[in-house]
């Protein structure tokens, strides 16, 4: 059972709710342990000092911000101390916003709010308030000794909170050279626009996220089992890279749409096979019967005159 990994309040207004904050994910990436080739004898990192390659041990490390090549500015743990932010257990929201207006690139990392003790009703009351409106409150908090911008927002019967990314660590577009190249210079012809969106369309789903595996992580995790019971595995070869040139935007966009209705209209049709084997048999037998009605007709019909004597 999952523990809560801190405890304060959300306040706004003269409101005040006791919550618990809870991770909602759980990594399952799989890790691996650095060993020697030969005795597989496990490496360990240490720290030392580039000069002369001696280990320094932790009570004698610094804190240096580089300037310049090898120029430092040096702070002391007091200093550092005295500028972290304060201790304080409070979630302070400063604004509610929609939803739609925030893009997910800003989003980091995701928790579960839930009540304290004593705070069920005031918990309840704001998850109904906010999901009434759609409405997600942007707050800050301190979270192990660093200041977090964050969105709350209801999701069914509970708070969830996520981390978010400050705006100055978002990268613009903009500043990214090379990254659109000539795109924008391009217009995409009508014909062409309406085609990508019927694609769009005809690839359109409700999300379901249980419908997404991680592939590499079970094929990864078979590896390894293989391997524990003694399997020899022949290390599968590498595909190679395709050098692919640019497409004709209308064929690959029929091409497309040809392959979607094909594969639609082939699993319509693998529905529809199991009641069509089970009429098969029925309409044999419907061909048959006229031709043993002859030699059967009297045999049924004799039982017929017994009883009417």
């Amino acid at each position: 059972m999952a523990r809560a990994i801190w405890t304060g309040s959300i306040s706004f207004g003269l409101l005040n709710v006791p919550v618990k904050l809870y991770s909602a994910v759980s990594s399952r990436s799989i890790s691996f342990r650095e060993l020697r080739e030969g005795d597989h004898s496990r490496v360990r990192h240490k720290r030392v000092a580039e000069a002369d390659g001696e280990e320094v041990a932790y009570d004698k490390m610094v804190k240096g911000y580089e300037i310049t090549a090898d120029q430092y500015v040096i702070l002391t743990r007091d200093e550092l101390e005295a500028l972290s932010p304060k201790r304080t257990k409070t979630i302070e929201i400063e604004d509610f916003v929609n939803l739609d207006e925030i893009d997910p690139i800003y989003f980091a990392q995701p928790y579960y709010l839930g009540p304290a003790t004593g705070a069920e009703r005031a918990y309840r009351l704001l998850v109904e308030a906010m999901g009434e409106q759609r409405k997600v409150a942007i707050a800050r908090f301190v979270l192990r000794n660093k200041e977090n911008l964050c969105a709350i927002r209801s999701t069914g019967d509970v708070l969830t909170l996520a981390t978010m990314r400050f705006a100055d660590e978002v990268v613009p577009p903009e500043q990214l050279e090379g990254l659109l190249g000539e795109s924008l210079e391009v217009e995409p012809k009508d014909r062409e626009i309406k085609m990508a969106e019927s694609l769009i369309e005809s690839l359109t789903s409700d999300f379901d996220p249980s419908g997404y595996k991680d592939e590499y992580r079970d094929e990864l995790l078979d590896l390894i089992e293989r391997k524990a019971r003694g399997e020899i595995v022949a290390a599968p070869e590498a595909d190679a890279a395709k050098v692919t040139s640019t497409p004709d935007l209308m064929a690959a966009l029929e091409q497309s749409l040809a392959a979607v209705k094909a594969e639609d209209l082939g699993a319509g049709a693998a529905k529809k096979e199991p009641a069509a084997k089970k009429k098969a048999p029925a309409r044999k037998r419907a061909a048959k019967k006229p031709a043993a009605k002859k030699p059967t007709s009297k045999a049924k019909k004799s039982p017929a005159k017994a009883k009417s004597k």
